[in-house]
């Protein structure tokens, strides 16, 4: 099993992910209270589009077609998509928040632990640059914090959500891990010794439960 092949998987999920976003957040900018938040929402979109751009170029120059790395991934994201459709803007906002987060930090860890020669120096860094910035964070917490205070009782509406997101999350992930195997060897490249992908999942949930403290939710 070929270290190139867990890259492309690589990058073809993160591809994917990143077009499926685009169209998400375009579709729940209308989900907005006014112009000024819809615009902001539809810049995020936007800004998916170009990190896809991204990723397809660099599949193209590995030697690999954009659609065939990204066919293997298209049941599970849409699925959690299609079972954690958002019924308004708090819902949007909080669904980017959490569901983004996770996948960030799952593609950051990988990134960051891989070592040298398995994730080589242009994939890593693109694989890095395309995740979100604190402001993409920090839009949807201020929105989620100022909901909150305005009326605390969405914090238990919006807590449920979150969970309902992340166990979704979780549970597609686990699918990916456990159907496509150049992923997995991929990952596992980068753990220390004895760990498992279950050890890398702990370490998600963990990062997830402090994000959800930092806007005042529940886990």
């Amino acid at each position: 099993m070929s270290t190139d092949a867990g890259v492309i998987d690589l990058l073809g999920m993160l591809a994917y992910g990143e077009l499926l976003a685009f169209d998400r957040m375009a579709a729940d900018a209308r989900l907005a209270p006014d112009l000024g938040r819809q615009a902001r929402l539809a810049e995020m979109a936007a800004w998916e589009m170009a990190n896809y751009r991204r990723l397809a170029n660099r599949l193209t120059a590995l030697g690999a077609d954009p659609e065939e790395a990204m066919l293997p991934f298209v049941t599970a994201l849409r699925t959690y998509h299609d079972n954690t459709e958002p019924g308004d803007w708090l819902e949007a906002l909080t669904k980017a928040y959490v569901g983004e987060g996770i996948s960030d930090d799952f593609f950051r860890e990988v990134a960051q632990v891989l070592p040298e020669g398995v994730l080589a120096a242009p994939d890593r860094a693109l694989v890095l640059d395309v995740l979100h910035d604190d402001g993409y964070a920090d839009f949807a917490a201020g929105e989620i914090r100022a909901a909150i205070a305005a009326d605390p009782k969405v914090a238990n509406r919006l807590s449920m959500w979150a969970r309902r997101l992340t166990g979704e999350a979780l549970s597609q992930a686990q699918l990916v891990a456990q159907e496509r195997s150049p992923l997995t060897a991929l990952v596992l490249a980068g753990m220390s010794g004895g760990e498992s992908v279950d050890v890398l999942f702990r370490r998600l949930t963990t990062a997830h439960t402090a994000r959800m403290t930092a806007v005042g939710l529940n886990n």
